[in-house]
């Protein structure tokens, strides 16, 4: 009876190491599962988030550049009005200018 006890016993061990095994290879599994489901969660976020510091990048380049053309833009015809401004203020006042010159040069001076 005892020998039956011992291998009813040993046979309860292997059974119990059995479903112990089981237990830890299911654990390993879904944590397993869990690594790679975090895992592609994290890499949706970071997809998610390059994509709007991209769009948000891409914004702010549209903006500067499209400025800096209007702003040179507006330079280049505020340039144009000086230039012609000191065009007319150059004609207007050359036939003064030259007849001083003229009555410099023309004039000796004791």
């Amino acid at each position: 009876m005892d020998s039956f006890r011992g291998q009813g016993g040993i046979q309860m061990l292997l059974t119990a190491e059995q479903e112990a095994q089981h237990i830890v290879s299911s654990a390993r599994n879904l944590k397993i599962k869990r690594l790679k489901q975090a895992q592609e969660d994290a890499d949706r976020e970071v997809g998610l988030y390059r994509s709007h510091l991209e769009a948000e990048f891409q914004k702010k380049i549209a903006e500067t550049s499209g400025s800096s053309g209007f702003n040179a833009k507006r330079l280049e015809v505020d340039t144009e009005v000086k230039i012609q401004n000191l065009k007319e203020s150059a004609s207007r006042i050359s036939s003064d200018v030259i007849g001083m010159l003229i009555k410099h040069v023309t004039t000796l001076n004791k």
